[in-house]
């Protein structure tokens, strides 16, 4: 059985029940959320787009794609952490938790899957 594709927003939803339990920042886990949902929408139309330029045969601009992507999608967390710490302290720290930990549970659903259905997988395959 393979992991759940969105495994990383089930967490995030179950995080709302786990901030308001233990009385964490709002604001922290409300950045974190609107940070994570919009990078997973830019995440999305990358695929989308990288998946076009490799059928068109592609393969610099697909990976030119995902490359740049992938590091604004980062820039945009840590710009959020950054801007909410300075708000408030605690809130910043609890979105930056809340996003290292769906990063890594993103990242690790995403290879365990490629592993368990390679021919499932989005890479590029050999001439």
């Amino acid at each position: 059985m393979s992991p759940p594709k969105h495994v990383d927003l089930l967490v995030l939803a179950a995080a709302a029940v786990v901030f308001a339990v233990f009385d964490f920042s709002m604001l922290g886990y409300a950045a974190a959320a609107v940070a994570w949902l919009a990078q997973r929408g830019v995440q999305v139309l990358a695929n989308r787009r990288s998946g076009e330029a490799l059928k068109a045969g592609n393969r610099q601009r697909a990976m030119g794609i995902i490359g740049a992507t992938t590091l604004g999608r980062v820039w945009l967390m840590a710009t959020v952490v950054l801007i909410v710490g300075i708000v408030e302290r605690n809130a910043g720290l609890s979105s930056a938790v809340l996003l290292a930990a769906l990063f890594t549970i993103s990242m690790g659903s995403s290879g365990l899957a490629y592993l368990l259905h390679p021919e499932e997988g989005h890479g590029v395959q050999p001439r």
